[in-house]
């Protein structure tokens, strides 16, 4: 269950954190993807060079690291995860959780997640006894903090009793039958059988394009892929394979998702007719619409006293009128996004009878909307039914919402490129 699962890894200050090493090993093996978040104090007992050398990745530490913030940021750290995982949870680190205080880098990104958390407590006996334990216990379990632990045994202090870190590889079954779907978590596996869209392929492009001017030089925009990437994932949260077609972004992979990573307009279009058949294509892509007709094969040298090249445009392939062609191969749902500073609902519900796609997602993207590269957007759904004007939402609950509507507009059973799961009818 917990193959293609993304983990953050919450390593605090008790003298189990020696055992996370393991605990990262025993999760790769069953093929999650972890990746560590370090505490000050969780340094005293493993080093971040530990850390990073068993999950092959970096280790998280400061919360004011400008280049993380850009890159990462500690939101979009804590909500690219499928869970949160604290081990060790010590006492501190659960008093904060409990009274919401977010001081540093691990604080911070357990407020700020909106996916499941789950604990391993370990301290003192006396300390997990005490009265402010416990009632910090209750508190996160009402929350819906999962708690795996502690056992009882032998501390390092010489006491006996209630305290000590359930080992890794409990913590690993533990974690394996929280994505169990027999268990009804929201966090089972992606693309896994039991959603309602199990059996249908969909395609989603998502972030920009680069057209290249020179070996150096590109023409691009501002798109972020955080919709297309959250869209990618929500679709195979309701049982659909996935293959997402991105352009370059900063983004990891999410779970349980094919991804193609591609550079150009060209690339993507590719790629995506590889992909074919599908019975599903989100086109949230913000493809360049021209590219340099003839690209320089070796770096435009500025001279002094001379005039800047003069670039020739071409037009782009449209990606979205191509896949929105009618005939056999045609998906039987087509979404394209409409990026408009102005006119928005007007501009979209144009767009969408000109590349004869079936639905249309507007949003805004002026500058001051902040929705290129934030964590927000207002979108509209244009419809050859009407228009359906969405609040402000985050981009993974647009996304949520997005799969949900898909799902409704098919009927129960399996697509063109999967078997039925109950005799349904493919929608065609």
């Amino acid at each position: 269950m917990l193959a293609g699962k993304k983990i953050l890894l919450i390593v605090t200050g008790g003298i189990a954190a020696y055992k996370t090493p393991d605990l990262v090993r025993r999760l790769k093996e069953r093929g999650a993807a972890v990746r560590c978040l370090l505490t000050k104090s969780g340094e005293q007992f493993v080093t971040p060079l530990a850390l990073g050398a068993v999950t092959g990745d970096r280790v998280y530490q400061d919360l004011f690291d400008l280049t993380d913030e850009q890159e990462m940021g500690h939101i979009q750290l804590s909500r690219d995860a499928d869970v949160l995982l604290v081990a060790p949870a010590t006492a501190n680190v659960m008093a904060k959780m409990a009274a919401g205080i977010s001081d540093d880098l691990a604080t911070t990104a357990l407020l700020a997640t909106d996916k499941p958390v789950v604990i391993a407590p370990a301290m003192n006996v006396r300390m997990w006894q005490h009265a402010a334990t416990q009632a910090n216990l209750a508190t996160l379990k009402a929350r819906g903090v999962t708690v795996i632990g502690p056992e009882e045994g032998d501390m390092a202090c010489g006491e006996f009793g209630p305290g000590r870190m359930t080992e890794p590889l409990d913590i690993v079954k533990a974690l394996a039958d929280f994505f169990s779907p027999a268990r009804g978590n929201p966090g089972r596996a992606a693309g896994s059988p039991a959603g309602p869209l199990a059996g249908r392929h969909a395609i989603v492009t998502s972030g920009p394009t680069h057209e290249p001017i020179d070996p150096v030089r590109y023409i691009a925009n501002r798109s972020s892929g955080k919709q297309g990437h959250a869209i990618a994932a929500a679709l195979a949260a309701l049982g659909a394979r996935v293959t997402l077609v991105t352009g370059p972004v900063v983004l990891p992979d999410p779970a349980g998702v094919t991804v193609r990573h591609v550079e150009s307009a060209a690339d993507m279009l590719a790629a995506c007719e590889a992909a074919m058949p599908a019975d599903i294509a989100v086109c949230a892509a913000a493809v360049a619409d021209w590219r340099v007709a003839r690209s320089a094969t070796s770096k435009l040298k500025k001279e002094a006293g001379g005039r800047p090249p003069a670039l020739e445009l071409a037009e782009n392939a449209d990606i979205l009128a191509r896949l929105s062609r009618p005939g056999p191969g045609r998906p039987a749902l087509v979404v394209g996004f409409a990026a408009e500073t102005e006119k928005v609902v007007a501009n979209a519900e144009a767009k969408r009878l000109r590349k004869g796609c079936d639905w249309i997602v507007a949003n805004d993207v002026s500058p001051a909307t902040g929705t290129f590269g934030g964590d927000m957007n207002t979108v509209h759904l244009v419809t050859h039914e009407g228009v359906e004007d969405w609040p402000l939402q985050s981009k993974a609950q647009v996304a949520e919402r997005l799969a949900g509507r898909i799902a409704r507009h098919f009927p129960t059973g399996a697509g063109r490129t999967g078997k039925a799961l109950d005799g349904g009818q493919a929608a065609e």
